[in-house]
Order: C-alpha cells, then sequence, then structure tokens
C-alpha cells in the first residue's frame, strides 16, 4: 500500500493557489501544506504513471497486479528478472495460446529450463484414399520438465501452463527431478 512519502514536496503547492486574502492566513497555509504533504506521492505517482506501466520499471510489489492486467498469474516467489520478462512477453504468447511454442516460451521464461513436449496429434497427406491417419485416436498432450532445480514449484507451474494448454485437449505436466 503506498502512503505518504516523508519530505516530498509537491509540485504545486496548494497555498499559493489561494485567493489573496489567505496568504496572510496561518490556519489556511498550514491546512494547505497538510494536504500537500498527502498529495505530494499522489502527484508524483501520476507523473510517473508510464514508468509504473512498463513491466521493466514498475515497483516490485506492484508487477503482480500489473501482470493481472494482461492475463498472467505470477507469484512473488519467482525470481523479479523472469517475472518482468513474462508479463513483457504475454501479448506474444497469449497470440500463440494453445500451441507448444507458447507452452515452450512459458515454462522457459517460469523456469529457465526446456520442456519436452509430446502431442498426440499429427498431419500428412497421401494419394490414396482411406489411408490411415497420422497420430492417435485420443487426443492428448504431456508437458515433460527435466530439472534438478528444487525451486519449481509444481503446482505454480501447472497452474500457469493451464493458462496457454489447448482448452480442448487434456493435457499433463510430468516434472522429472534429478
Amino acid at each position: 500500500m503506498r502512503g505518504t512519502v516523508s519530505g516530498l514536496a509537491s509540485p504545486h503547492p496548494l497555498g499559493g493557489t489561494l485567493p489573496g486574502l489567505y496568504a496572510d492566513d496561518s490556519i489556511a497555509q498550514r491546512l494547505c501544506q497538510a494536504l500537500d504533504e498527502l498529495l505530494a506521492p499522489v502527484l508524483a505517482t501520476l507523473d510517473c504513471l508510464p514508468d509504473y506501466l512498463d513491466p521493466a520499471t514498475t515497483p516490485p510489489d506492484l508487477l503482480e497486479w500489473l501482470a493481472g492486467w494482461v492475463g498472467l498469474a505470477i507469484t512473488p516467489d519467482m525470481p523479479d528478472a523472469r517475472r518482468r520478462q513474462l508479463v513483457v512477453s504475454a501479448a506474444r504468447l497469449h497470440g500463440w495460446r494453445g500451441t507448444p511454442s507458447a507452452i515452450t516460451a512459458v515454462v522457459e521464461l517460469t523456469t529457465g529450463h526446456t520442456p519436452e513436449i509430446a502431442e498426440s496429434g499429427g498431419t500428412s497427406w497421401s494419394q490414396e484414399p482411406d489411408g490411415p491417419l497420422p497420430g492417435q485416436p485420443e487426443p492428448g498432450l504431456v508437458v515433460r520438465l527435466r530439472t534438478a532445480d528444487p525451486g519449481v514449484d509444481e503446482q505454480r507451474l501447472t497452474a500457469l501452463i493451464a493458462q496457454f494448454a489447448p482448452a480442448h485437449v487434456p493435457w499433463r505436466l510430468e516434472l522429472l527431478r534429478g
């Protein structure tokens, strides 16, 4: 939660905007100074709004909130650089949603490791009618991640992959430690 910042001066002090009648009124000037102290962080935030909305420069405590704007669920325990890169990549990743490329990118950005992806489908062509269909009859997707990193949280990674896996295909994560 943001609050007052000790010693932060207001760029637009209210006391100077009062009518001349209140220029020498100490009570009115002190009231304006108190309001200036409360409003200074708000004005400073508004002056820096583009920096708050940029994943590269936003304060770490606002990064999770910014990720929510682009439809991502990130957690504070991820390294800060990875969290920022994930938010920066969100628009591109949402364009790839449902593809192995998106799942691979999300897992790489989250863990720093490249997963193996096994799909049940396939494509082929044949000059003969009634030729065999490629792939397996039941749809499925397996995301296999080999890592020795104990910091990889399977539950959180599963939740993140779920945002990018094909909606109509059953899938599972295999986290192979060692």
